[in-house]
């Protein structure tokens, strides 16, 4: 399959763009419209928000419809720490003085790329609100160190990704934040989309596969009893890649899901139980 680019206008890459490319297409297994409600946002310029419990494929969505659009993707993995000169840019000092640098989110609404912020939740509100001015109609940024305005490119879009289990009042978006873009809501796929993903992305056979989908399954129903997620379909992957070097398959589970979920001894010991059982 090649890239489409579904833009109104032909666009070339600029050079500052290039690494940001995606050249082969990301492997990516749809369980709904979410493409196509993807691809009509895009159309017409509307920030998109991917709601989601972690690792059940938020972010390879975005790298793939970045590949089918034929657009470079800007990534931010947001964090408590993180600055608004962190996404517009600073000043800095170099062996010529001192000179701006655009920031990833300044560079993608300058040039013409998706920015996609990971995990945006994560991020202080009062470093959030610099995108407010990109998600409505005026698709500007101001750059007030600067005494610029960046009027953002034809190409360029914003999309956000957050879980709603870790919600609470400290750590959520603003409502003046949220309604400025549509949602698309993700969820682990079914039983047998996610053996085939699984299967897939690890190189394993079926039988392996959906076993481990079950011990996924089980360690889900224990959500609200000892677990605050259970394992994601990316905890799988690993586990079936393990399996692929030789590790046994119980004691790859262990590494790649048991350990990494959880600290409660009582919880290993039902997720060890879970895993005997499937396996």
């Amino acid at each position: 399959m090649q890239p489409r680019n579904n833009l109104d206008q032909a666009s070339v890459i600029p050079d500052a763009l290039k690494d940001f490319t995606i050249v082969e297409e990301p492997f990516y297994r749809a369980s709904g419209e979410e493409v196509a409600l993807f691809e009509a946002a895009y159309r017409m310029r509307i920030p998109v928000m991917l709601k989601g419990p972690t690792g059940c494929g938020k972010t390879r969505f975005v790298e793939h419809m970045a590949w089918r659009l034929g657009q470079p993707l800007v990534t931010v993995s947001c964090h408590e720490d993180m600055t608004a000169a962190d996404l517009v840019g600073r000043f800095l000092l170099d062996a010529d003085g001192t000179k701006w640098h655009d920031g990833p989110l300044t560079m993608a609404a300058r040039l013409g790329a998706i920015c996609y912020l990971d995990e945006i939740v994560e991020a202080r509100q009062d470093t959030t609100v610099v995108i407010h001015s990109l998600t409505d109609d005026r698709r500007i940024l101001p750059l007030e160190k600067k005494n610029e305005v960046v009027r953002a490119h034809p190409n360029f879009r914003i999309v956000v990704s957050y879980n709603p289990g870790y919600q609470s009042v400290l750590k959520d978006l603003k409502e003046s934040t949220k309604q400025r873009f549509s949602a698309i809501g993700f969820d682990y796929p079914d039983d047998l989309a996610e053996a085939e993903i699984v299967a897939k992305e690890a190189g394993v056979d079926s039988a392996i596969a959906s076993a481990l989908v079950r011990v996924a399954q089980r360690s889900r129903n224990l959500r609200g009893h000892g677990l605050d997620e259970g394992a994601s379909t990316r905890m799988l992957i690993h586990a079936a890649m393990l399996t692929r070097q030789g590790i046994p398959i119980a004691q790859a589970c262990r590494m790649a899901i048991v350990l990494p979920i959880t600290d409660d001894p009582d919880v290993r010991e039902a997720l060890t139980a879970a895993v005997s059982v499937c396996f």
